[in-house]
C-alpha cells in the first residue's frame, strides 16, 4: 500500500512537471530556439568583439553559444514586462542622454571649479507612485544613470527611493524634477 501511494506521490509531482514543460511547448518553433533574440544578439556581438580578429569559426562558435545560453537560461528568466506605449520610449531615452550630458557638464564644473566645502551634498527620500517593479527598477537606473545622484536604497514596502545628491539647493525641487521629468513618463510607458 505504501508503495503504491508513493507511486501516486510521485505522479502528482510529475504531472506538475508536465504541465510546466507543456506550458513551455506552446511556444512557437522560433521562440524555443530563440527565447530572448536581443541578448542572443549581444552574446554574438560581445564574442566576436572578445577576439583579436573576426574569424568564420569564432562567429560559429558565438552563435552556437548566444543560441545556447538563452535556451539554457530561459526557465530562471521572468515574463517580460509589459510596456504600455512603446511609442513613449524614444522620446524618454532623448531626455535622458540630454540630462546625462548636462549632468556631466555640471559635474566636472562642480569638481573642477567649486571647493569641497561648497558641496551640498544630501541624503534625498523621493515617494514614488510606481508600483511596477521593472518601473521602479527604470527609475533607479535612470537616477544613478545621471551623474551627481545615485539611487541608493528603495524601502522595503517599495514607495520611497532614498537618493544620494551631489549638490543641490532645495531638495523639494530635485523630488519635483525626478517625479515630473522620469516618473511621470516611466509611469506613462509601464501599466
Amino acid at each position: 500500500m505504501r508503495r503504491r501511494e508513493a507511486t501516486m506521490g510521485d505522479q502528482g509531482n510529475s504531472d506538475s512537471g508536465n504541465h510546466e514543460r507543456r506550458s513551455l511547448d506552446n511556444r512557437s518553433y522560433l521562440q524555443r530556439w530563440l527565447p530572448h533574440p536581443l541578448l542572443t544578439l549581444v552574446l554574438v556581438l560581445l564574442w566576436v568583439a572578445l577576439h583579436s580578429r573576426f574569424t568564420v569559426g569564432g562567429f560559429l562558435v558565438g552563435v552556437v553559444l548566444g543560441m545556447w545560453i538563452p535556451i539554457y537560461t530561459a526557465n530562471f528568466w521572468p515574463e517580460r514586462p509589459k510596456i504600455r506605449s512603446p511609442l513613449l520610449v524614444l522620446p524618454f531615452l532623448v531626455i535622458l542622454i540630454f540630462d546625462v550630458i548636462i549632468a556631466n557638464l555640471q559635474v566636472a564644473y562642480l569638481i573642477l571649479l567649486r571647493r569641497l566645502s561648497r558641496f551640498r551634498t544630501r541624503w534625498v527620500a523621493v515617494p514614488l507612485d510606481l508600483t511596477s517593479p521593472e518601473a521602479i527598477t527604470v527609475l533607479m537606473a535612470t537616477i544613478t544613470l545621471t551623474p551627481g545622484t545615485v539611487s541608493s536604497d528603495l524601502s522595503t514596502d517599495g514607495r520611497t527611493l532614498l537618493v544620494h545628491c551631489l549638490d543641490v539647493g532645495d531638495e523639494e525641487q530635485l523630488v519635483r524634477r525626478i517625479k515630473d521629468r522620469y516618473e511621470r513618463r516611466i509611469k506613462a510607458i509601464f501599466p
